[in-house]
């Protein structure tokens, strides 16, 4: 994804063009002191050092704005504020009123930088300075009910969106340890599982085997029972790892759309689910692989499309080949930047063509769709009827 979401500072060239572009829309409230220079009649040198000083303000402010999000308040920061205020201040004397909004950015770019604890003092200081001016200079006072509001509520305005910046970096962060936690919990709870069903069978396997070691000269027949004892136990201890491990390994796909929809409520994604399905007729390597899909699809939404929408839904289908269940997974994202299909969708393909399923999966006109089909069990009634849906 290339653009930039709240709170991730730019990346690459292109990322950093985009920024500079949304920062320099709001330039466009500059007309009114380019205008001066151009109609206002001043003399060339005035007309020059006007320009320079414009452009240097506009520099300046710029490089105020890019460092927004960092958290972070510096002497660079406080000396450019101050050399703001006091470039719009002479500016404003000197050439005239219609330099009195570069105080609507001096205000603005005291909101984006510093923390609130100093931005509420220095916005209204801000705004105070500007009234000052502006019954002072010929004519500023006609201005300044236009540039009041705007300074002191924009100022302000701009101290949301870094709180909501700080906020999102915080959810981010939160979110990713969450996901760790989640993680290294459940290794826990599978070393846990194979300790337990392990520690008692290795235990009496090897009781036994000392038994039948130390009966084997003079008793071969009470030696025989605790092989085969020994035989009995690790035949059970191996199906019950099997059956951990299997358990651990396979999702059920009632559980990946309750997950689904956590995770891309988390990640603001409007998400359309389905209600939970009834799959008591469907093969479990059918649910399996088509849970793993649901978990791969959603994954790619969360970390690469940049969807605002996601909608999931899950049909039965009358074939040719008989009864499938089909998985759709659909976003309005701007979909992955790779060239080619990732491991992810490769090693989903190879899982549910061992279920004798397919995949699909590519670009549609407003975003990316997968369509995972695996075969049911028993034939349906109807073809296209959704599952789950009662009907």
């Amino acid at each position: 994804m290339s653009s930039i979401g709240i709170g991730q500072r730019p990346q690459n060239r292109r990322q950093k063009m985009v920024k500079a572009i949304w920062t320099g829309i709001w330039l466009v409230y500059l007309s009114a002191p380019v205008s001066d220079l151009v109609h206002g009649g001043h003399s060339t040198g005035v007309v020059v050092l006007g320009w320079f000083g414009l452009v240097a303000f506009v520099g300046w402010y710029g490089a105020l704005v890019f460092r927004t999000g960092r958290g972070e308040t510096t002497p660079f920061v406080l000396v450019s504020l101050v050399v703001l205020a006091a470039e719009a201040a002479l500016l404003s004397f000197t050439l005239g009123r219609e330099w009195l909004v570069l105080f609507v950015y001096v205000s603005i770019a005291s909101g984006a930088v510093l923390p609130l604890r100093m931005a509420r003092w220095v916005i209204p200081a801000v705004s105070a300075v500007l009234t000052g001016i502006a019954l002072t200079v010929s004519g500023g006072k006609a201005y300044l009910a236009g540039l009041l509001i705007p300074a002191f509520l924009g100022g302000f305005a701009m101290t949301g969106v870094r709180e909501l910046i700080r906020t999102t970096i915080a959810l981010r962060e939160a979110r990713a340890t969450v996901a760790q936690l989640a993680a290294n919990e459940e290794r826990l709870r599978l070393a846990r599982d194979l300790h337990d069903l392990l520690g008692h069978s290795l235990s009496l396997i090897t009781l036994k085997s000392e038994l039948a070691g130390r009966m084997l000269p003079d008793h071969p027949e009470k030696a025989a029972q605790q092989v085969a004892d020994i035989e009995q136990v690790s035949r059970q201890a191996l199906v019950d790892v099997r059956e951990a491990v299997t358990g651990y390994r396979r999702p059920r796909l009632s559980g990946e759309l309750a997950g689904a929809q956590v995770a891309l409520t988390a990640a603001g994604v409007t998400a359309d689910l389905p209600a939970e399905p009834d799959l008591t007729d469907v093969a479990e390597e059918s649910e399996s692989a088509l849970a793993w899909a649901l978990r791969e699809a959603v994954t790619n939404v969360v970390r690469h499309s940049g969807a605002r929408h996601c909608t999931v839904e899950l049909v039965r289908r009358q074939t040719l080949d008989g009864p499938m269940l089909e998985l759709s997974v659909e976003d309005d994202g701007s979909g992955g930047s790779g060239h080619g299909p990732g491991n992810g969708l490769t090693g989903l393909t190879e899982r549910l063509e061992k279920a004798g399923g397919a995949l699909e999966a590519g670009r549609v006109r407003h975003g990316f769709r997968l369509v995972a089909r695996v075969p049911a069990q028993a034939p349906f009634e109807a073809a296209d009827h959704p599952v789950g849906s009662g009907a």
